[in-house]
């Protein structure tokens, strides 16, 4: 079970953050737009009512989820550049997927706003010092410190997590 939850592992930050790891995570992110509508491109509606693992999301609750937490992120993001240490409200993830939207809605509509979301995204990043990432905001789960460096990290391992749930399910459903 703990492959089919974590296909790639848990998020590792690395203990010094380099420029190249940035650089990648950033790749990460300007990728998975295309990568995902590649990847889900072609499902029937059948299949985006799949579970990607028992008790887990469908493939459409995964694609929308993505939508919700880096809508999220990316206001993160902006707290962090623009406010001194600035205490995130954290969101019911869980319950978000429960909405009618999460369940129902067309994936074209998170699709088409993953791409927007993430171009902004990543030309935002593309231009920042040093110095902006290292500034960070509080999370409230603990008031732990995340750094800008290390949310790009989170997120382009977010990308990664769940492009793999998904991935994953159509390899063991021979849908690819």
């Amino acid at each position: 079970m703990e492959n089919l939850s974590y296909p790639i592992g848990h998020f590792e930050c690395p203990q010094e953050i380099t420029q190249q790891h940035i650089a990648d995570w950033i790749q990460v992110l300007e990728t998975l737009p295309a990568r995902l509508n590649d990847l889900v491109s072609g499902l029937s509606a059948e299949q985006l009512e799949t579970p990607y693992r028992p008790k887990g999301w469908t493939i459409r609750q995964v694609i929308h989820h993505i939508a919700d937490s880096h809508h999220n992120s990316y206001t993160r993001f902006k707290w962090a550049l623009t406010e001194n240490k600035p205490l995130i409200k954290a969101y019911e993830e869980k319950e978000w997927s429960k909405l009618f939207d999460a369940r129902t809605a067309p994936i074209e509509l998170s699709l088409t706003y993953i791409s927007a979301l993430h171009a902004k995204l990543v030309y935002l990043l593309k231009g920042l010092s040093k110095d902006d990432l290292q500034k960070y905001y509080l999370h409230p789960d603990g008031n732990v410190p995340v750094t800008v460096e290390e949310n790009i990290g989170k997120y382009a391992w977010h990308s990664n997590h769940h492009f793999a749930h998904i991935e994953g399910l159509l390899q063991r459903k021979d849908w690819i």
